[in-house]
């Protein structure tokens, strides 16, 4: 993976991703700190999907995932009831 100051990632934008479509994820860097990566869009979808399950998958898995289904108890607020009388 290269890695970019944030300024040369700025002012040769179009050759940082040229170079991310050609090479893959390039990292930007602010100050010497590892600051943000640029990935081609394609690997950005699989790393999406990998991270949610979609409803299909889910209900094809062969374990239990009732933890992706079920909204944790006690968070929802109600509204106070309205008089109508």
């Amino acid at each position: 993976m290269h890695v970019w100051p944030v300024q040369d990632a700025k002012a040769r934008f179009s050759e940082f991703l040229d170079s991310c479509l050609a090479e893959g994820p390039q990292m930007v860097t602010r100050r010497g700190v590892e600051a943000a990566v640029l990935i081609p869009v394609q690997e950005w979808r699989r790393l999406q999907a990998a991270a949610r399950p979609s409803l299909k998958a889910l209900l094809l898995a062969d374990e239990a995932r009732i933890e992706e289904l079920v909204p944790a108890r006690g968070t929802v607020r109600r509204r106070a009831p309205v008089d109508l009388g």
